[in-house]
């Protein structure tokens, strides 16, 4: 036998005889692991599986091996000249407008992609029927072809064959399209997909000075070049072109952003869950340790000593962990398979069933540092208590700490988790500000069950016998106050907090927007057509809060003269210096802003370049009064001074400017107008029709269909959030269970003690109760206060919205922690009374 070996050290072989007992009290010490580790395991493997699923189909989802993304203007014939003799170019362009159907009097917003006779150069485009790129776009007796999404054809009532007009242009639905194989690459979409030949864009009339059109220019690489090598040869080719270059490594870089902050998001909630189940691996240690105190103290009078005590009860702990581990690795490895039929569709890849190694292993790792960090204590404790203070334990429990090691080994291991979770994230500085918050609220439950148990200690006693009971059972040695408190607080914590996010921004969006929003956003307005745009606008009844702001674009690229790639920025406003941002000027302040700092132009100001940035993104770029932006702006480069920094209310749904410019400088620009309007009802659906007819190169952006796909990404998020936010609550159920478990031994004494002077069984199952519905009650109450507070901090500080509270979740947070802490209470308490007075006085 094994254990028998005396190769093996003392403490080993005693730890695997101990072990032939079976799992009895180890059962929720690893149920508690294996949903700790399996949640992280899978999202990490799931996040992965993602990641590495778009590598690999990089060229399908960019369209190509490079890709150039030019804005507003098109390339011009160098490019083609560069490209010549490296492999094939393919040219396409996007944009926004309105899609007729004449025939019923209808139009909607849609997203217009010219493509020329190579697309696509990587992946399938698959379409109902499916048809080759010829047959689909090309002209047919002064027609043109064209491909839609489904959803176009519901929203206008079109079938194959009707006819639908963008600008000037009137195409054939020829096709419904499935799939896009470049689509994700695109980002967010405001409406649906409708693709026709690139020939037939210029014909339209939608490409004029100012439009926001994207041109693209994707490359395949002939075999054997090498694509940074390429990347770096276009750079040097065209030192200064503001133009966005990708390659099939970093296609659709937003959805990969969003992948992986969602990812990491869910992965400090799996580590919170896996800290709350740590509370029940301690208590089933604290559980097991005090069933083998005859076992220890007899280890003790043999001649034992302390370390070996510890070293027999730690080897315990550690091999049912690493078994737990295990088990929640292979099951954690397992689940990317299945979660990937739930996820939505308009992920580009679905996630294969491989095994990624290294989101195992920081599973297993944070895994293993939550079993230290929560089993060293109770361990320490029993190491150097005498013999005689053992068999006192249960009446009298032992308040002395631990050894100065034991705190480090736990303090250390904790550390490591922090660490882990910090430094394997992105955006350490929510990473650092979500482990603070756990901690803080572990600390804060902890203080309140403390104060729970010695408010209970401290508390008249009561003339009824039940009550005084069951206030009694709230501080008497083995109370399961803390633990509960502790483990099942944190994770309705955590639900109670996620519930009133979701509530407040869904409450935003659908109740309090559609009131103070404008119906429409005019995109597109020419110079020439803006006062007949305005008179036609005015002139339909019930339109009201006609505003027009002029529109330009341009990026960022100097911040106080230094290129702004190589300064080091504030990672929430990094996306200012992604890309093109809108910029405008404007004579008046409008009332979505307010100068906090500095001082806003005159009418008649006619100086040097200068701006007003909004202060959270000027303090984000380090930027203060005084210093200065550069912007090139249609090829220029502009570098204008700092005057004024606002405070911007986004909420109000209007026209809001990062950068804005002062009212001189860019007024002779070239640019196009943008108009907001509010209408309701009737004149809603009248406006838009008058407008569309009218200046058919408009686009009509309607705030409802914005609204509808920001809520269907929300509703995505919801799920996820809400299926990790699950699994907090499932560790604190199971820790509940093992608290509960291991004050079973004194339950039975408790009741059979009880029996003996005459108490009945409905007596103490009403004791029980009271005892189960107040720590319940006093759990839900913590919870609701600490996740009002989080989820007050959310919403106010960090998005900066209006918080409302929400009873339901609330009401919803209470009865569960009702429902469940009762529920286990009472099944206990029925196994403790079913025990027989003789048999267990025969035993002590």
């Amino acid at each position: 036998m094994i254990t028998r070996s005396p190769a093996l050290p003392v403490a080993l072989r005693l730890a695997l005889r101990e072990l032939r007992g079976g799992l009895s009290g180890f059962r929720i010490f690893m149920a508690c692991l294996i949903l700790g580790v399996t949640a992280i395991a899978a999202i990490g493997s799931l996040t992965r599986a993602i990641t590495e699923g778009m590598e690999r189909e990089g060229q399908s989802i960019l369209g190509g091996d490079i890709e150039i993304n030019i804005f507003q203007r098109q390339a011009g014939p160098e490019l083609l000249e560069w490209v010549d003799g490296k492999g094939t170019l393919s040219v396409s362009a996007r944009l926004r407008t309105m899609a007729r159907f004449e025939d019923g009097g209808t139009s909607t917003l849609v997203e217009l992609r010219a493509v020329d006779g190579l697309y696509p150069l990587y992946g399938k485009f698959e379409t109902t029927p499916q048809l080759d790129n010829n047959a689909l776009f090309e002209e047919r007796a002064g027609r043109w072809g064209a491909a839609i999404d489904p959803m176009l054809a519901e929203r206008l009532g079109v079938k194959l064959g009707d006819t639908l007009t963008f600008g000037e242009v009137k195409a054939d639905i020829r096709a419904f399209i499935d799939r896009e194989p470049d689509k994700a690459n695109l980002g967010f979409q405001l409406g649906p997909t409708v693709m026709i030949r690139h020939k037939a864009l210029d014909a339209t009339g939608l490409v004029t000075t100012g439009s926001l059109i994207n041109h693209y220019y994707k490359i395949r690489l002939n075999e054997g070049l090498d694509v940074k090598a390429m990347r770096e040869d276009l750079k040097e080719a065209f030192p200064d072109e503001n133009w966005r270059v990708r390659d099939r490594s970093t296609s659709a870089p937003g959805l990969r952003r969003f992948i992986d902050q969602m990812g990491m998001f869910l992965t400090l909630v799996g580590v919170s869950a896996l800290v709350v189940g740590g509370v029940g691996v301690g208590n089933a240690v604290k559980g097991y340790m005090d069933r083998k105190t005859r076992t220890i103290a007899t280890l003790k009078i043999l001649g034992a000593d302390g370390s070996v005590v510890f070293k027999t009860y730690f080897f315990q702990v550690l091999l049912m962990g690493l078994v737990a581990i295990v088990i929640g690795m292979i099951v954690g490895a397992m689940l990317p398979s299945v979660l990937a039929m739930f996820l939505p569709d308009t992920l580009p890849v679905k996630p294969d069933g491989g095994v990624y190694p290294l989101a195992l292993a920081l599973s297993a790792l944070y895994g293993l540092m939550i079993t230290v960090a929560f089993t060293v204590w109770p361990l320490g404790k029993a190491r150097d208590l005498p013999a005689v203070r053992l068999f006192r334990a249960l009446v009298a429990p032992e308040s002395r700490w631990p050894r100065m090691i034991y705190l480090a080994t736990i303090f250390g291991a904790g550390m490591i988790v922090v660490l882990l979770a910090v430094g394997m994230s992105d955006n350490r500085i929510l990473a650092a500000g979500f482990m603070v918050g756990a901690g803080i609220t572990l600390f804060i439950l902890r203080g309140i069950s403390w104060l729970i148990e010695r408010g209970a200690a401290k508390a008249p006693r009561s003339k009824n016998a039940l009550r005084r009971m069951a206030i009694a059972n709230l501080h008497r040695p083995g109370a399961a106050t803390g633990a509960v408190v502790l483990s099942l607080g944190l994770g309705l914590t955590l639900f109670a907090s996620l519930a009133l996010i979701e509530g407040n921004l869904e409450a935003r969006l659908t109740e309090q927007v559609p009131d103070e929003a404008p119906a429409f956003f005019m995109l597109d307005i020419q110079s020439a057509q803006l006062e007949d745009f305005e008179a036609t606008a005015r002139g339909v009844g019930g339109v009201e809060e006609l505003v027009t702001v002029p529109n330009l674009r341009g990026r960022v690229t100097k911040l106080n003269g230094v290129n702004a790639a190589d300064v080091e920025i504030n990672p929430e406003v990094r996306w200012v210096l992604r890309g093109d941002r809108g910029l405008s000027y404007m004579p008046e302040l409008n009332k979505g802003s307010r100068v906090v700092e500095g001082e806003w132009w005159p009418t008649d100001y006619s100086g040097e370049p200068e701006v007003s940035l909004g202060k959270e993104v000027a303090d984000g770029l380090g930027l203060k009064i005084g210093d200065t932006i550069s912007v090139s702006v249609l090829g220029r480069e502009i570098t204008a001074t700092v005057r004024s920094l606002r405070e911007i209310d986004w909420g109000t749904f209007g026209f809001n400017f990062v950068i804005l410019f002062d009212p001189y400088t860019l007024k002779a620009a070239p640019h196009t107008y943008m108009a907001t309007l509010k209408a309701g009802g009737d004149a809603e659906v009248a406006a838009h029709k008058v407008i569309t007819n009218k200046f058919p190169g408009v686009t009509a952006v309607r705030m409802k269909e914005v609204l509808s796909s920001v809520n269907v990404m929300m509703e995505q998020i919801g799920i996820a959030v809400r299926a990790t936010a699950a699994v907090a609550i499932i560790a604190g159920i199971l820790v509940l269970a093992g608290a509960i478990a291991a004050g079973f031994r004194q339950r039975v004494y408790e009741s059979v003690i009880l029996k003996v002077v005459g108490a009945v069984r409905r007596q103490i199952l009403s004791a029980y109760l009271l005892e189960y519905a107040l720590i319940g009650l006093i759990t839900a109450t913590v919870a609701l206060a600490l996740g009002s507070l989080a989820g007050w901090l959310v919403v106010e500080q960090v998005m900066e919205m209006e918080f409302t509270f929400l009873p339901w979740p609330m009401i919803f947070t209470v009865t569960v922690s009702l429902f469940i802490t009762v529920l286990f209470g009472l099944g206990s308490s029925f196994r403790a009374l079913a025990a027989k007075p003789n048999q267990v006085l025969r035993t002590e």
